[in-house]
């Protein structure tokens, strides 16, 4: 058993001394060096107040929605009818890639050139910030920064501040917190879609399309060092800018590539001896023309506002830009010539004054998409669409329909029918009095009904619109979507009633689809960054005609164009099978002609904004039928069979 020792009062006396001379040593080394104890209790002081700011900071950066760092503006793509590229809306010019589709080649050369440590850091990077304060000091200046890639990341994706220390430190703490929520993939991904790239090109994918032609994805070592060089001064070193000062950084990067380890010596030799083969610069600015103010139009009537605002759609269209350009020129270029006419009454175009404007619609009959519009003569001078938006009498486009309901109502293309003046009583009570003339002033006998619409002969298509009944011939105007309430009188044969040159076309289509009116569009479907589907088309179709009665309107129109009032298409070029009626209101104030081919239906109409004589003689055969020709001639024949 053992037992403690009672302490003796030797033990207690050598004790006690103890104590007294440790504490005597002690305070002897806090008088001897007073600097080291005040240096550490400066230090002590200093951690813990550094604790509390980290700390603070950190709990601020705890109230930032990391979700932001994905959520960056996208461009919407407009895509053609063959779903190449055509524009984009408004925003930022960027597409989102994902990781998995960028080169490593750039991830590398990325790493190299912004962040050498960035696999061994957690968002802030002491060991380069002590080296950038180092030669920050020898070299005079800030000749080098400290920002991580995870720090530009924070920086870029919200908003705080300017170059000030309180920036800096709520960044770090940022920086910091990203590294512990996302993974490193999570973080480049965002990086790289994010960052500006020069020449109005928002992200690495958008850069490398731009640039070379060709997805990230597939950049070549070059490539990637070069884009990865653009960082720092990207409106500067920009290859369409300055490609020499370009290939000068990319060379300083694939050198420091090798230096890291990323690449060997013969990587570095071909890479330093590779061209810079740059794409067509591309047009940052999206395209401001008609079709693409109708794509507008339709996006705002299938998407909601914000649903647009937020960008990253792709818009498949019906747009043949081919045909597109051509029906701009081609307008453009028949209403100059008319100005040129001497004698013409009017300003030309470039004076302050109004002047002769057009527009043209075509549409796919198999589908209803519209492949080029133009709503006016030039759109950076007026955006009224007119295609769309000008509500004009119809005129003499309107009667194939008079003719069309009188088929349907057992008159044949072979009956005999007046082209004399009207005579009283002809007209039914209660519906006034009526007489137009001829374009000719000539009147004859008994003529075939046929030939009544083919030579456009104002009286005689009253009589047949009188045989039809007046109220049907509206009820077919109505179905065909030319109006809303046609008024139910005798003029209504004549097309003195108001319609848009999108409703007639639309109509027309009927004459080339065996009585079935296709509804116009353009948009044909929306998807969002993910791939899932917005909106897509339903090809609306209406049947107004039965199919024997559209044959027969349309062989006749066919004879329009071979013998009728539009037999100078032949002249103006035309070598197709089309069919299709010339229009031409009071006083010359409208010229129209709308036809079809097997594949396109096309509406031209030549006017003013406010009414006026074009031309003393101004038809459609003369002033709107040549532009027809022009576009429908020159729809290639492979995409547009006849």
């Amino acid at each position: 058993m053992l037992v403690r020792k009672r302490p003796t009062l030797k033990r207690l006396w050598l004790k006690t001394a103890r104590r007294v001379r440790t504490r005597s040593h002690r305070t002897a080394r806090r008088k001897r060096h007073p600097f080291r104890v005040a240096l550490f209790k400066l230090a002590l002081a200093a951690v813990a107040l550094w604790g509390l700011v980290a700390a603070g900071y950190y709990a601020w950066a705890l109230t930032f929605d990391l979700a932001a760092i994905r959520e960056m503006p996208q461009r919407s793509v407009v895509l053609d009818c063959d779903g190449r590229f055509y524009s984009r809306l408004s925003g930022e010019n960027r597409v989102v890639a994902p990781f998995d589709a960028i080169s490593n080649h750039f991830v590398n050369a990325l790493i190299t050139r912004e962040d050498s440590r960035f696999y061994s850091h957690h968002g802030v990077d002491p060991i380069g910030i002590a080296r950038a304060v180092v030669r920050n000091f020898l070299f005079g200046g800030v000749r080098e920064g400290a920002s991580t890639i995870t720090q530009q990341l924070a920086r870029n994706s919200f908003p705080i501040g300017g170059r000030t220390l309180h920036r800096k430190l709520i960044e770090a703490a940022l920086a910091f917190r990203i590294e512990t929520e996302l993974t490193k993939e999570q973080i480049l991904e965002a990086y790289v879609n994010r960052i500006y790239f020069g020449s109005g090109f928002y992200g690495v994918d958008t850069a490398s399309r731009a640039y070379f032609g060709h997805p990230a994805s597939r950049l070549t070592l070059s490539e990637a060092a070069l884009l990865a060089g653009l960082i720092r001064s990207p409106t500067r070193f920009s290859p369409f800018n300055d490609l020499p000062a370009s290939i000068r950084n990319r060379d300083v990067v694939l050198r420091r590539m090798r230096e890291m380890g990323f690449i060997n010596s013969a990587q570095l030799d071909a890479a330093l001896r590779e061209p810079v083969h740059l794409a067509p610069r591309p047009s940052v600015a999206p395209e401001e023309n008609w079709a693409m103010e109708t794509i507008r139009r339709e996006l705002a009537l299938v998407l909601p506002e914000e649903r647009i605002d937020g960008g990253g759609l792709k818009i498949l269209t019906t747009l043949d830009p081919g045909l597109q350009g051509i029906a701009e020129s081609a307008l453009a270029a028949r209403l100059a010539q008319i100005e040129r006419r001497p004698g013409y009454p009017h300003p030309r175009k470039g004076a302050a004054a109004e002047v002769l404007q057009g527009a043209l619609l075509a549409i796919d009959n198999r589908t209803g998409g519209i492949r080029a519009v133009v709503g006016g003569r030039d759109y950076t001078d007026s955006k009224y669409h007119r295609a769309f938006d000008a509500r004009r009498p119809a005129g003499s486009t309107a009667k194939p329909f008079v003719f069309a309901t009188a088929f349907a109502h057992g008159v044949k293309p072979g009956d005999a029918v007046s082209d004399a003046r009207l005579a009283p009583g002809e007209i039914p009570r209660g519906l006034g009095r009526y007489n137009p003339a001829n374009s000719d002033n000539q009147y004859g006998g008994d003529i075939r009904v046929a030939d009544a619409l083919i030579h456009s002969r104002n009286t005689a298509s009253v009589r047949v619109g009188l045989r039809a009944g007046l109220g049907n011939a509206a009820d077919t105007m109505e179905r065909a979507g030319l109006a809303g309430n046609v008024p139910v009188y005798p003029s209504l044969c004549l097309g003195s009633f108001e319609t848009t040159l999108k409703d007639l076309t639309a109509a027309y289509t009927a004459f080339a689809t065996d009585g079935i009116r296709l509804q116009p569009y353009l948009i044909e479907k929306i998807t969002d960054a993910d791939g899932s589907t917005l909106f897509q088309s339903t090809h609306g179709r209406i049947r107004f005609l039965d199919a024997r009665t559209a044959a027969m309107t349309s062989d006749i129109l066919r004879d329009v164009l071979a013998r009728g009032t539009a037999a100078n298409a032949r002249q103006l070029g035309l070598c197709k099978r089309a069919g299709g009626k010339t229009g031409t209101t009071d006083r010359f104030h409208d010229a129209w002609f709308v036809g079809f081919t097997r594949s396109l239906t096309c509406g031209v109409w030549v006017g003013f904004d406010h009414p006026q004589t074009i031309l003393s003689g101004g038809y459609g055969a003369d002033l709107a039928l040549p532009i027809w020709v022009d576009v429908i001639q020159a729809a290639n024949a492979k995409n547009y069979p006849d």
